[in-house]
């Protein structure tokens, strides 16, 4: 048989790529299972370290990435800080028709009986490069379109074929460390017939993986999972979608929100605004030139953050939907994702991450009392959290602005303050004496995009300077 150039090096790079996904096997079990911390607020791996929740959106992982492009994605995600890759098997873009890169649809005529053992092998192979790399997959088994009947085109979901495919899925990945399960899918629950259909694909999950991952579920934006499941038995923690509708819009309400409620879990924003998609684009006016930006992402992950969430979710209009030249762009999708991979918003979550375990962001507890007076609303709203040791608090300025504090409230006899550039992720210092009185603060630069943390700590503890 003779074999062109092509041919051969298509052959090859085969061989190479399925010679590395076997190699790597061994190394999963290195991500291990997470779990819920004692006090119910955070995540945490199973020897009970703190987990920081840092999400990003790759809705079309799976359907639109060849394993080569998983890699190069993934790698990028890694180096950037990233913990944990939101992904859906049965994906929003033609899901359900359109084959992966290799040809393959996840579903034989479209019935959740009959997957396609090829297709989820390709899901498979980007699981465990992903474990390989400490990544976690929040994993979608559906996007909400093909189980509810209000936004639904291609509904394919019964409460049995539902209960039957998650179970499915449970037991095809339930050894996989590196998975948390994420119902839902950008619906919410309009009736008993979709919310019979979530609990049946919860039930699944659970029988199918003996309950060795944690679950949760993704709502239609506005929106939070503890309106529908707060009390759910499976609902491991509570996840909002606080959306893209407008500059400034508080999105550490959600957070603050769920911290009140009983039983306590976890919370965490798992789809803010993203950076480059236009702003407020379902609202009606919306202009499609004016884009978020990674001032926009910063904001709603600090803000979320000291609100009392446990990590955050951060996203981009041509990740999300993995968009290159060729395929249809979705809201305006002009950067190819592999080139999005690289803005400045994904890269300044790393200095989130950063800060929040410098300062263990487990510890935190949100206290909006600590300000005395500074923005109390709009785009230069101070939030605010505290140590429950009182070893240490955070209050961020999204515009630069002054603001004056209780420094009585933290614990030592003397006390340091830092300056946390979120851009760059370089600690600036104050001053460390030992004067507690109530003081006023005015970070370094101000105006929009010149957003700045404060950290005023014991002195004394003698901790690292964060990003140093």
């Amino acid at each position: 048989m003779n074999l062109s150039h092509t041919e051969i090096s298509t052959r090859i790079c085969f061989c190479w790529w399925l010679c590395f996904i076997c190699s790597i096997q061994p190394l999963l079990a290195q991500t291990p299972t997470l779990a819920i911390s004692e006090n119910g607020r955070h995540l945490v791996y199973q020897d009970g370290r703190p987990f920081f929740y840092l999400g990003d959106t790759a809705w079309e992982l799976f359907h639109r990435l060849s394993l080569q492009e998983a890699e190069q994605y993934l790698t990028n995600r890694s180096e950037r800080g990233f913990t944990v890759i939101q992904a859906v098997i049965l994906a929003q873009l033609g899901g359900l028709s359109d084959p992966n890169t290799n040809g393959d649809i996840p579903l034989i005529d479209q019935d959740p009986n009959k997957p396609n053992e090829a297709y989820f092998q390709h899901v498979d192979s980007i699981v465990n490069l992903a474990g390989s790399l400490n990544l976690v997959i929040g994993m979608l088994p559906t996007w909400g379109s093909y189980w509810s009947s209000t936004n639904g085109e291609d509904l394919i979901f019964t409460p049995e074929t539902a209960r039957s495919f998650a179970r499915y899925l449970g037991d095809r990945y339930r050894e996989r460390n590196n998975i948390i399960w994420i119902l839902g899918g950008d619906e919410n629950i309009n009736n008993d017939q979709e919310r019979a259909i979530v609990e049946s694909m919860a039930a699944g999950l659970k029988e199918g993986d003996s309950g060795n991952h944690l679950i949760t579920f993704h709502p239609r934006g506005p929106g939070r999972s503890s309106d529908y499941f707060h009390d759910a038995a499976w609902l491991d923690f509570n996840m909002s979608q606080s959306s893209h509708g407008a500059h400034d819009h508080d999105n550490g309400l959600y957070a603050e929100l769920d911290y009140q409620l009983t039983p306590v879990k976890p919370t965490l924003d798992g789809e803010p605004r993203y950076e480059l998609i236009p702003a407020g684009f379902y609202n009606r006016g919306s202009n499609p030139m004016d884009v978020f930006t990674d001032f926009d992402c910063r904001q709603a992950a600090y803000w979320s953050v000291l609100a009392g969430a446990c990590g955050h979710t951060y996203g981009h209009n041509s990740v999300w939907q993995m968009w290159a030249p060729g395929r249809n762009p979705v809201l305006g999708a002009r950067i190819p994702w592999y080139e999005a991979i690289n803005h400045p918003g994904s890269a300044q979550m790393k200095y989130l991450r950063t800060l929040f375990e410098a300062r263990s962001f487990s510890k935190l507890i949100p206290d909006q009392t600590l300000v005395l007076s500074g923005p109390v609303s709009g785009g230069g709203k101070i939030r605010s959290a505290i140590a429950s040791d009182s070893t240490f608090a955070v209050f961020y300025s999204p515009l630069g602005e002054s603001f004056t504090v209780d420094q009585n409230r933290i614990g030592g006899v003397k006390l340091k303050g830092i300056w946390y550039d979120p851009r760059y992720g370089i600690s600036h210092m104050i001053h460390a004496g030992n004067t507690f009185a109530i003081q006023t603060y005015t970070p370094p630069t101000s105006g929009k995009g010149n957003d700045w943390i404060l950290i005023l700590e014991n002195a004394d503890l003698e901790l690292s300077m964060p990003g140093h």
